[in-house]
């Protein structure tokens, strides 16, 4: 027998099955952090089993029919704040901040496409309990939370992409946030605040803010994408499709999908008009002062670099 040769066999199949199992893997790279300072006399350990849990789940659960190879995975991080912990009945409140980000195309640059934070965030867990993937009901307010995340990180990542490419994922999303509604559990309720979860998933999904969907794909596939081969012209298709921001403040000033887009793209913005004339730095200035008139300091950056020119 020729052990060289069957020693190669069984290498080569090893390697192939990690690379089935790699690319079988869930569509998420999901980097998962706690913050847990708060409450400096909890049990510890309960956080960092809770946080190898929650990166398992998000990394290994399937949440689409798609292939995603290895690299192309969403790159995305969940970023706990522990307010309050009860050691007795593993109940813990504080904030989530979710951030994901995709590449530009043909560059090592990575755009951010969420990075909001969520104050309603309240579960229970107890140190070592498994976390359980169902698409038909609700297994605790943890998993529906991050399954409601999964399920928006992916669909705002698909708009980017093609247009209204996220519908199917908007819908799981949906499909979340009814039968989390039904638990009574807080962060679900429709008309509960305006950047809860149900009012993030209805400006994406309500007709009149849901052109934030045509920002995304524009602003991404027709505008970043295509910087690479003309800056000018993939900057002036960013221009254009920021104008579509006024027709979503006119229908609803007060959309949650205003303050995400801003939170995720605001600096952004100062950087890709550092080289654009003064009249489209003054143009880009005006669409959107009127929309964040808080922001005038971090705004004024974007007329500031005119001066530089």
């Amino acid at each position: 027998m020729n052990w060289k040769k069957l020693l190669l066999t069984l290498l080569v199949t090893c390697w192939s099955m990690c690379v089935m199992a790699q690319d079988e893997a869930g569509e998420l790279n999901c980097t998962v952090e706690f913050n847990t300072d708060k409450v400096p006399n909890a049990n510890k350990e309960v956080f960092n089993t809770l946080k190898n849990a929650i990166s398992e789940y998000m990394n290994t659960t399937k949440w689409t029919d798609a292939v995603f190879s290895v690299n192309e995975k969403i790159q995305c991080k969940l970023f706990f704040t522990i307010a309050t912990y009860e050691d007795g009945t593993g109940k813990m409140t504080g904030d989530l901040q979710i951030q994901s980000q995709r590449p530009v195309y043909n560059s090592s640059y990575m755009t951010t496409i969420i990075n909001f934070r969520d104050t309603k965030i309240e579960f229970v867990y107890q140190e070592n309990e498994p976390l359980v993937f169902s698409e038909v009901e609700m297994q605790s307010n943890l998993t529906a939370i991050l399954n409601f995340y999964a399920y928006l990180i992916i669909a705002m990542d698909f708009d980017t992409f093609s247009e209204r490419g996220g519908d199917p994922y908007y819908e799981r999303a949906a499909q979340v946030v009814r039968m989390a509604q039904s638990s009574g559990e807080t962060g679900w309720k429709a008309f509960e605040d305006t950047k809860n979860r149900s009012a993030v998933l209805s400006a994406y999904t309500e007709k009149s803010t849901s052109a934030i969907r045509n920002i995304l794909y524009d602003y991404h596939r027709q505008g970043l994408d295509q910087m690479v081969v003309s800056v000018d012209k993939g900057r002036a298709t960013v221009t254009k499709s920021l104008q579509m921001l006024k027709t979503i403040y006119d229908a609803s000033p007060m959309s949650v999908c205003l303050s995400m887009f801003k939170d995720a793209k605001l600096d952004e913005l100062v950087n890709i008009y550092s080289k654009a004339n003064t009249t489209e730095k003054e143009s880009v200035y005006e669409t959107l002062y009127p929309l964040w008139p808080t922001e005038q300091t971090r705004l004024n950056n974007i007329k500031k670099e005119a001066t530089n020119n």
